[in-house]
């Protein structure tokens, strides 16, 4: 995936180099990959090509990393660590930060009008429609909106869970479906993995506000506590550890659950869930 990325991404050079430069230093600054991976192995199910499965993933890691970007501004979350690393407006400054997060998510377009990721227009038009979908106000962006105004506001578990599928839901539900798209599958497949990456991403997010409540900097990679201290309700503090560790593993179960009708090339999709939710960072 690394070098795939590094491919696609532009080489720094002229006056405009910053930004550049700036580009690769979020992307490549770590990270799990993991959105690339549900790419990668759900377009594995079809018998995608490596190559166009591969690229679609780096241009959902482009948006993924955007979103990073923006999210750790000082007008948004105010982060000063990501990855263990200095947020990009701090290793670079603010302006720099944001034209590279745009930068990004334009690339990320980019690459998918390609003929290189598919020869059919049409599934390009798909991956385009589907990634703006999950990306725009009535995905990523607007959980976000919903996110930012969460302090002081209150929410009960069902506004929780509708924020966290939208902010971080939208983009696996994508990563999931994008392989089906690729293949050019039907409908009921691409159905079944947008239920799969709906559990499996609520479950992932309960994880990651687990380790919001229980970790530590060092080990996370990034801040922790930012939801009490910000008085944002989560499903940790709505149910409590133990409720939300519960809840975690029975969504790892239903997202595993979903995937019967596929055979054992799915055992990655299904062991995933239950991996994750033991992670620490």
């Amino acid at each position: 995936m690394d070098r795939v990325l590094d491919e696609l991404l532009p080489q720094p050079h002229g006056r405009h180099a910053r930004v550049q430069e700036a580009m690769r230093y979020a992307v490549f600054a770590g990270g799990k990959r993991l959105r690339p991976f549900l790419v990668a192995t759900s377009a594995g199910l079809f018998h995608v090509p490596a190559r166009q499965a591969l690229r679609v993933a780096a241009a959902l890691e482009a948006v993924h990393t955007y979103s990073l970007v923006h999210d750790d501004l000082p007008c948004m979350d105010d982060d000063v660590l990501r990855r263990g690393k200095p947020t990009t407006h701090v290793k670079f400054d603010e302006a720099t930060a944001v034209l590279a997060g745009d930068a990004l998510l334009t690339l990320a377009f980019e690459i998918l009008a390609d003929e290189e990721t598919h020869p059919s227009a049409e599934v390009r038009a798909g991956l385009v429609t589907g990634l703006a979908k999950a990306a725009g106000s009535e995905g990523m962006v607007g959980g976000q909106m919903m996110d930012m105004r969460a302090p002081g506001e209150s929410h009960d578990a069902e506004d929780v869970v509708t924020l966290q599928r939208m902010k971080t839901g939208a983009l696996f539900e994508f990563a999931c479906e994008a392989g089906a798209i690729l293949g050019e599958a039907g409908s009921a497949a691409r159905d079944t993995l947008r239920a799969y990456a709906r559990d499996f991403g609520l479950a992932f997010q309960i994880t990651d506000d687990l380790i919001d409540t229980l970790g530590d900097a060092g080990a996370a990679g990034k801040s922790v506590g930012k939801d009490k201290d910000q008085g944002k309700a989560t499903l940790v503090s709505l149910h409590g550890i133990e409720g939300a560790r519960a809840e975690a593993q029975k969504l790892a179960a239903r997202a595993a659950g979903r995937l019967a009708g596929f055979r054992e090339e799915a055992d990655l999709l299904r062991v995933l869930p239950y991996r994750l939710i033991d992670r620490d960072r």
